[in-house]
């Protein structure tokens, strides 16, 4: 562990009397609960955490960190499986006490403070029928998620979250303050969107809204592991054509031990169908009925809010456990790449490990590929491996299950992946992430931050 650099106490005093939130240290109580976030195998200590309340405590941790060469980190949701959210001797910079939320209905857009979280930001929106594409678990950071491109079962629909961004309020590593849109600042606007946080402190997001909810058609569809490569076939040969109005994914899972699963099925792997139908609920057996055909052994799926198709995959995403997740982003899914996942992920370690097969295309295919940061508009399928489990004397052949899934779909991948989930792949996938994009990249990250002191992030090293 890096050893945590001396700071002087009156200089901490000083910051904390000005200071709309709160600042903590090691020892002081919620020290602990303010360092923990989702990813449990993540244990770093901060010799401060600044839990800011408002955009001038950014800006004022911003400036005490940059003047004592301290290593920054920022958290929002704190949910992203690297753990960058929290340095070890560093100041942490906490946004999770920064939570107002504010809807225009009538102009159909929300903004929304840097510590939101989707099930927050959700459950503002659909007060109004509104919606734009979100994190597929509540307790996900709005932060994170959009700065990195912004997946979810709406993109299919709406596009990437950064696709419906209209505007962002950031602190720059100097401590300005600048706001980003298409009119101002747009070479950083354009960067913001999928560069993740490399270029500043996202204090506030402005959204385009859509109507959706707040009653929707969705649910799970469950068969049997051993019909997994039938399913993901029928799947993506649907979905291929499919109306946009039909999000979801398949995903390998074992059965929960809830109420609604019989007994003998609880800890079994199977795979499901997730649906969200953004059409006229009573229209949604009509517009799956090809998933029905296949006969599953439960059908959950029924008219619900939005919120709780938000909701579909809460349980078996719970903070607490070892995280390591891998993802790749595939431009074609053919029957081999089908045959090898299902033959590779067909004895899971872990009862709470989940693979997501997730399509794309519809909207998400509409937008040119400069029209932001993100590179890969192309993929028409992304696999995201989520390996989760409690015990952390596990973690090396956890790691290894999730590292043997991911080498069996290498012959059909794509270089570059989603920002949001990478782990430990290093500097050079982050760059084939971005593409061709990435020399922009770099010049922005020249022009905004320079000294590199945003970097505990998917880093794009400045060359100045």
């Amino acid at each position: 562990m890096t050893q945590a650099p001396t700071i002087d106490n009156a200089a901490v005093d000083h910051l904390a009397q000005s200071f709309s939130g709160r600042i903590l240290r090691d020892g002081d109580t919620s020290y602990d609960d303010a360092r923990s976030i989702f990813n449990a195998m993540i244990d770093r200590r901060p010799a401060l955490i600044a839990r800011c309340a408002t955009t001038q405590d950014v800006v004022a941790a911003v400036n005490f960190a940059r003047e004592r060469d301290l290593l920054v980190s920022v958290k929002g949701g704190g949910h992203a499986p690297t753990g960058h959210a929290v340095c070890d001797g560093g100041l942490m910079i906490d946004l999770s006490l920064m939570k107002k939320v504010t809807v225009d209905p009538q102009a159909r857009m929300a903004t929304a403070e840097g510590g939101v979280t989707w099930g927050e930001f959700d459950a503002a929106t659909q007060e109004h029928g509104l919606a734009v594409t979100g994190g597929r678990v509540p307790s996900t950071g709005i932060g994170g998620l959009t700065l990195g491109s912004g997946s979810g079962w709406l993109e299919r629909k709406l596009g990437y979250t950064v696709d419906n961004m209209l505007g962002a309020e950031i602190v720059l590593a100097s401590g300005d303050i600048v706001h980003a849109s298409e009119s101002e600042n747009p070479d950083l606007f354009w960067g913001l969107r999928g560069g993740g946080g490399n270029y500043g402190i996202v204090t506030k997001f402005e959204y385009r809204l859509h109507e959706i909810g707040p009653t929707v058609f969705g649910g799970m569809l469950v068969f049997p592991r051993f019909r997994a490569g039938e399913v993901i076939r029928a799947y993506r040969d649907f979905m291929e054509k499919a109306d946009d109005d039909i999000g979801g994914g398949v995903v390998l899972v074992c059965a929960p031990p809830e109420d609604f699963v019989p007994e003998p099925m609880h800890g079994m792997p199977v795979v499901a169908i997730i649906v969200c139908y953004t059409g006229k609920p009573e229209d949604g057996p009509a517009a799956i009925q090809p998933f029905l055909d296949l006969q599953p052994v439960m059908n959950m799926t029924q008219p619900m809010p939005y919120l709780e198709v938000q909701k579909l995959i809460e349980a078996g995403n719970q903070p607490g456990n070892q995280q390591y997740w891998k993802a790749e982003m595939l431009p074609e899914l053919p029957d081999e790449a089908v045959e090898a996942l299902v033959n590779s992920a067909a004895e899971p370690p872990s009862t709470m490990t989940a693979i997501i097969v997730q399509p794309l295309g519809g909207a998400v295919h509409r937008v040119p590929d400069d029209a932001s940061a993100m590179g890969w508009r192309g993929a028409k399928w992304a696999v995201h491996i989520l390996g989760q489990w409690p015990d952390p004397r596990e973690n090396d052949e956890q790691i290894a299950w999730v590292r043997n899934v991911d080498a069996s779909l290498q012959p059909w991948v794509q270089s570059g992946t989603y920002l949001n989930y990478l782990m430990d792949e290093g500097e050079q996938r982050v760059k084939e992430s971005f593409g061709a994009h990435y020399k922009r990249m770099e010049e922005l990250k020249n022009r905004y931050d320079p000294a590199n002191f945003f970097r505990l992030n998917q880093n794009i090293k400045p060359t100045v």
